[in-house]
């Protein structure tokens, strides 16, 4: 009457902490349902500083070559390729999060931009682009005649 069944809830109790960590992973993956989470890659930081606008992106991994940016008016693209690490023969990837493949990222900046004067600098793994404001579109004191 009391055989089996004992064995078996031994063998249950000895994969509680397994249950634990799979019950964790389930609310880390539905822990943003119904909230509006981003899907733009790469994400983006942007501040103005001196009439210019600074944007930062994180691209990890990449060479130079293969990111391209431009500026048309007030709308800034940054886009480019990522490639995959090598593995070597035998080795199999267990986890894979980071972004791979082609990506383009297009957002309205909240003025013109003088496109001569765009600076970029790329290092270690960081993107950073200089957008100074085009003259022409700076603020101006209108004088008051009385």
């Amino acid at each position: 009457m009391f055989g089996p069944g004992i064995w078996r809830m031994k063998r249950f109790a000895d994969s509680v902490p397994e249950i634990i960590d799979l019950q964790r992973e389930i609310n880390r993956l539905f822990s943003n349902v119904g909230q509006g989470a981003t899907l733009d890659y790469p994400a983006v930081n942007v501040w103005e500083k001196d009439n210019s606008l600074v944007v930062t992106t994180e691209l990890p991994g990449m060479d130079a070559e293969n990111i391209n940016i431009s500026v048309t008016g007030a709308t800034l693209t940054i886009s480019g390729m990522s490639k995959a690490d090598p593995i070597k023969e035998g080795e199999t990837y267990l986890r894979q999060e980071r972004e791979l493949g082609s990506f383009q990222r297009s957002f309205q900046l909240p003025f013109q931009v003088d496109s001569k004067a765009v600076e970029a600098k790329y290092e270690k793994g960081v993107l950073k682009v200089s957008l100074p404001r085009q003259k022409e579109d700076l603020p101006k004191k209108i004088r008051i005649n009385s």
